[in-house]
């Protein structure tokens, strides 16, 4: 399938759970950026194509679809190969449960949203918003070094690349910029260095996107 659009935002976590999981799969996209800085997902022209106004959304022959983790499970029934689900049932729940640690649990609680109603509508400080952004991570980053002690190989859940690390690896991206002590996770960090090795990974960083700020 081809003619693939990512709307996108450089720092978006959530975008680049979508970006690792097209360039896993070996799918060409082209990407329109929005600076959510600039409130440029607000536009009356996006908010057309996603009536939430939130990155990602991926344009396709199937229609538009947003949010992160039913765009890579469209991806995994359009492209099975490589696979980024087990193939057991129960196995398939236990990475599901993985990516939704990260994509229920910590990021929203953590994203520029939420942040902005904290600091600007709740007159929380600095300090207690840092004690706010550290908390979700600790939580969900304790349970996920549980479960990829238990699950893990090279990767999240056995030996190749799945959805778990779709969600993870932004996720440690979002930690480190928070400042939060991934020393505490051995077991995560080990994936998340194992991944990053991987071409697929690495071109969908951040800093390598059109629109990421100078360094």
């Amino acid at each position: 399938m081809t003619g693939l659009v990512l709307h996108s935002y450089w720092r978006s976590s959530a975008a680049y759970r979508v970006r690792i999981g097209l360039n896993l799969k070996g799918v060409a996209y082209a990407q329109v950026t929005h600076d959510l800085r600039t409130d440029a997902h607000r536009a009356a022209d996006y908010l057309a194509l996603d009536p939430q106004g939130l990155v990602p959304t991926l344009e396709t022959s199937d229609g538009v679809l947003t949010q992160s983790l039913a765009i890579l499970e469209w991806l995994e029934e359009r492209h099975p190969d490589p696979p980024l689900l087990p193939k057991t049932p129960g196995a398939r729940a236990i990475v599901r449960g993985m990516a939704q640690i990260v994509a229920a649990d910590i990021h929203p609680l953590n994203n520029l949203r939420v942040l902005g109603v904290l600091r600007r509508d709740l007159g929380a400080s600095e300090v207690q918003t840092q004690a706010w952004i550290h908390k979700w991570i600790a939580d969900g980053f304790a349970a996920l070094e549980t479960l990829i002690a238990a699950h893990g190989g090279e990767f999240s859940f056995g030996d190749a690349p799945t959805l778990a690390d779709c969600a993870l690896v932004p996720q440690v991206y979002n930690a480190g910029r928070f400042g939060a002590d991934l020393a505490l996770y051995p077991s995560l960090m080990r994936v998340a260095h194992a991944a990053a090795a991987l071409p697929a990974f690495a071109e969908a960083h951040p800093s390598r996107q059109p629109d990421a700020d100078p360094a």
